[in-house]
């Protein structure tokens, strides 16, 4: 069985973060291991607290997975601090672990921190050189290469200079680029040359959680032996998918999810 470890931040509605992550994976036909770098207090509308989990406990998760269950991907989300960057860097190097899958979590959908300045400095420095793909939405391509997003031509440039940090391929989402064009465009950059991903804007508040999702089934794919863009694309359309068939739960960004399957004579 394909194997996918996610380590990222819990969020209470199970919305994003490793609960998100572990419904993708499974919902694609592998199995998710997780570990886990933070309680959030979160909903639909926002994150009012949030409770960082020790790094060395965020390290000890890691270890327990891997030496006995393994994985075959390793899927980053929110690290909370420099220390737990620090302690993922660390068991990734330890444990010989090749393709993992940086989505980078600055800030959540309404702006609340979710990595400290500190952990920015170090995920660029260090988290960034250990990925096979990374995977940031418009403000965090901005925050990664500190410059301004206006266009297309300038998402090309951030994609290039990530890459120059040390990714091997980059992909920067275009959900938060302009929400009145009619289409949405990802990015995606191996370093020699560039590929548009291109699909038409869906108009719905259903993206709670829409990150998390394309990260996790693109490394659920890559796990499956898939290559880099075959997984793109087909995390798209499974991206896309989820959007469409969501369910309109809570009152802010609400979440893009499956509404749940009844079963034959369930009421």
């Amino acid at each position: 069985m394909n194997k996918v470890l996610t380590i990222a931040g819990s969020d209470s509605c199970c919305g994003a973060g490793v609960q998100a992550d572990l419904k993708t994976i499974n919902k694609l036909g592998a199995y998710g291991t997780c570990a886990v770098t933070a309680i959030t207090v979160q909903n639909t509308i926002g994150v009012s607290s949030v409770l960082a989990v020790p790094a060395s406990i965020v390290g000890q998760q890691i270890d327990a997975v891997v030496t006995d269950i393994g994985t075959d991907t390793v899927k980053t989300g929110m690290l909370v601090s420099k220390e737990v960057v620090e302690i993922v860097c660390e068991m990734v190097k330890k444990h010989k672990l090749q393709k993992v899958v940086v989505d980078p979590v600055i800030k959540s959908h309404k702006g609340e921190r979710l990595l400290s300045p500190e952990g920015v400095n170090k995920f660029r420095s260090d988290l960034i050189t250990l990925s096979c793909l990374v995977t940031p939405n418009i403000p965090e391509a901005e925050v990664l290469t500190d410059r301004k997003i206006n266009n297309l031509s300038d998402t090309k440039d951030a994609a290039r200079a990530i890459h120059e940090q040390g990714a091997e391929n980059v992909l920067i989402k275009g959900g938060h680029d302009g929400a009145s064009d009619a289409e949405v465009v990802d990015i995606f950059y191996d370093g020699k040359s560039f590929q548009e991903f291109r699909d038409e804007r869906l108009n719905t508040e259903n993206v709670h959680g829409t990150g998390c999702i394309y990260s996790a089934a693109i490394a659920t794919e890559l796990a499956k032996g898939n290559d880099m863009v075959s997984s793109i694309t087909i995390a798209r359309e499974f991206i896309i998918e989820i959007i469409k068939g969501s369910i309109a739960l809570g009152n802010g960004y609400r979440l893009a999810h499956f509404a749940p399957q009844t079963r034959e004579g369930d009421c």
